[in-house]
């Protein structure tokens, strides 16, 4: 794994911290697949970390192809992990995949297909659905995610579903139509993606999320080392989160 290692994330379950996060095999560096650490102690800082291996499935159809971007999160006494994985189709498509996990290291049910690239602006060079990002609000579940080519294509969609609905159903959850946040050129950023969600200290719903502040890349996007980190408040309205520029934090 010592040539790709791949958004990590940081989660709190079952009395531990774990890391999740997406690695290669130095002799086959696109064989991208999910891998765990699991800290020895309650410090995340001070404390080890063990390598857990990969995420154990529950099927046979799991992680056979690149996959990447796992997310977790416990809802309703359940624990959840979401992921890209690409599937062919006559060309390579990534897709978004449901299951729930038995414990935090081993998935309990089959992957579910949760969003395909369905829309025109989830289509670019590369058909992606991928960095997905679970959050809560006013009795309603989340999952932004990141759609089409690293470039200036790139973009957030929106799933949701109502909070106790059945989260394995695919018919539970709706995209929306649109994507919620794209490229700006007034605003001066570009290809705007794989967001996180938090509260500030005052309890304000903020997300952050990469993009470039310029759309002119040379060679290959996924090799461009200028996606900077951006800090936006999301206020909800009519029970919807809304992402603008305008709320970009300057503080930061």
């Amino acid at each position: 794994m010592s040539i790709h290692i791949w958004a990590p994330e940081l989660h709190y379950l079952a009395g531990n911290w774990y890391i999740y996060f997406a690695g290669g095999d130095k002799d086959d560096i696109w064989a991208i697949r999910p891998y765990v650490l699991k800290c020895t102690g309650q410090d995340p800082v001070k404390d080890s970390w063990v390598e857990m291996g990969m995420l154990q499935r529950a099927d046979y159809f799991s992680f056979n192809d690149f996959s990447l971007d796992m997310t977790v999160f416990e809802h309703r006494g359940s624990m959840y992990a979401v992921w890209a994985e690409k599937v062919n189709q006559g060309k390579k498509i990534s897709n978004l995949y449901i299951a729930q996990l038995e414990s935090p290291t081993v998935m309990k049910s089959q992957q579910v297909l949760l969003t395909t690239p369905d829309y025109d602006w989830e289509r670019g060079d590369f058909w992606v659905n991928e960095g997905p990002t679970f959050m809560e609000a006013e009795g309603k579940v989340f999952l932004a995610f990141s759609a089409n080519s690293t470039g200036a294509s790139y973009c957030m969609g929106l799933l949701s579903a109502d909070a106790d609905a059945d989260l394995l159903d695919p018919a539970s959850w709706k995209k929306e139509r649109h994507p919620v946040l794209t490229t700006d050129e007034a605003a001066g950023l570009y290809g705007p993606g794989h967001n996180t969600f938090f509260t500030d200290e005052e309890g304000k719903l903020v997300t952050s999320y990469h993009a470039r502040p310029y759309d002119e890349i040379i060679g290959d996007p996924l090799y461009d080392i200028n996606r900077h980190t951006y800090v936006m408040d999301v206020p909800m309205e009519n029970g919807m989160p809304v992402f603008r520029y305008e709320n970009n934090r300057t503080d930061l």
